[in-house]
């Protein structure tokens, strides 16, 4: 069984920048599609970024517009998001997800889920 772990969700102003982080642990596998998901009040989860098992594709959610970065470290058993020119409307809950396929983005595919990181961004 897979843990996850977020880390670094904080107050910011608008226009800055924050990094936000998910270790993974237990899993017997070296290295899975990790993704990001972000919940708003009074909003459904939505898909934020994707990166697959071998960090060689990511994908993106419509809104992020070139302004988030996903990564993954294996060796760490870590995954990033970068979050750049933030806006208060990325204020949110960000959970991390990771998947045994080889890529994910849709929220059935992935099997492990963390706890939440609140971000906020203030005006």
């Amino acid at each position: 069984q897979v843990q996850l772990m977020e880390s670094g969700g904080a107050l910011v102003q608008a226009g800055g920048s924050l990094r936000i982080s998910c270790v993974a642990s237990g899993g017997t596998r070296t290295s899975y599609a990790m993704g990001w998901f972000r919940q708003a009040p009074g909003k459904e989860r939505e898909f934020v970024a994707a990166i697959s098992w071998s960090g060689g594709t990511t994908y993106y959610g419509k809104f992020v517009k070139g302004r988030f970065t996903i990564s993954a470290d294996t060796a760490k058993s870590t995954a990033y998001l970068q979050m750049n020119s933030l806006k208060p409307e990325d204020t949110a809950v960000y959970y991390c997800a990771a998947s045994e396929h080889s890529i994910a983005t849709k929220e059935p595919q992935f099997h492990y889920w963390g706890q939440g990181t609140q971000v906020t961004v203030s005006s």
